[in-house]
């Protein structure tokens, strides 16, 4: 779309608003986002507010392409975007990149947002700021007190969790990607003809320590044997071919899925396009664990 085509010329009271157009274009960082100016223009007296009401589109810095460019973190500026568009903070379970966003939300001049992403604090309760902000209460949950006897108490939990069992030192955050490739048959009335054809092999990629952690006998070494705990592979896959199974294993380490992609081609097994067709496809699923340093 070309920005040049679509934006409004300044009316005659000198608004430099009225210069923009109804629908804007950004490059974020290198992502794009396509929005209403209403809704950059949201929050007054915000950054971008101050650019999309007070500038004129020429004092814009722009990218090849035409679009707004704004030279900050294109993934986090999704949720400063949703903000803006009903002022309600809305962020995925397990979000381990809140002091990140808390930081995106100071330099757009988004207060408000800043001030709900900032740790809870107060005069009796910093110490428990610090610890819960840190724990999504893994095993259980530290509760603050705003006495100082519950500061003490809370402290000394503190301590006495530094110095638990040492199985729970060696827990570190981290992904594993779970990958397969299948493939089935559907015939000419795909419904009645679909031929489902068993998952082959179940690959598993990410840090080696963290994949025998969570998978233990049931992971194949054979390819990789070699492989240092603290280093990386690809090249690891289940004796087994059930990804439910895979999927029970990682939610009982305490995995969260956070992402998947998949891709499919079709083939014909003849050039008669009313033959049987056969599809194949690759899907990745990315896990993710968060534990905290307390």
């Amino acid at each position: 779309m070309a920005l040049a085509d679509t934006e409004r010329t300044a009316s005659s009271c000198g608004d430099p608003s009225a210069a923009f157009s109804e629908i804007i274009e950004l490059n974020v960082g290198g992502q794009v986002y396509v929005t209403r100016h209403k809704t950059l223009v949201a929050v007054p007296d915000s950054l971008l507010w101050n650019m999309f009401s007070k500038k004129s589109p020429k004092e814009l810095a722009r990218d090849s392409k035409g679009r707004f460019f704004l030279d900050r973190d294109g993934f986090l500026f999704r949720y400063i975007l949703d903000y803006l568009r009903d002022l309600n903070l809305v962020l995925p379970d397990y979000f381990p990149e809140k002091s990140r966003l808390q930081r995106e939300a100071d330099f757009f001049q988004l207060r408000d947002l800043a001030k709900r992403l900032s740790p809870r604090v107060s005069k009796d309760n910093s110490i428990c700021e610090e610890i819960i902000n840190q724990s999504d209460t893994e095993d259980g949950g530290l509760q603050c007190c705003s006495t100082s006897g519950g500061i003490d108490t809370l402290r000394a939990a503190s301590v006495s969790g530094a110095m638990r069992s040492p199985s729970l030192d060696s827990r570190k955050s981290g992904y594993i990607t779970i990958g397969y490739r299948g493939s089935y048959t559907i015939g000419r009335d795909i419904q009645t003809d679909a031929k489902f054809r068993r998952v082959a092999r179940i690959t598993v990629c990410g840090k080696t320590s963290l994949a025998k952690e969570v998978f233990g006998e049931t992971l194949n070494e054979s390819r990789d044997p070699d492989r240092p705990p603290e280093r990386y592979t690809s090249r690891y896959y289940l004796k087994y071919n059930f990804l439910e199974q895979a999927f029970d294993k990682l939610t009982e380490a305490g995995f969260h899925m956070v992402a998947c992609s998949s891709t499919g081609t079709c083939a014909y097994t003849s050039n008669d396009p009313n033959e049987d067709k056969i599809w194949t496809s690759y899907t990745e699923y990315v896990f993710f664990k968060y534990y905290s340093k307390v």
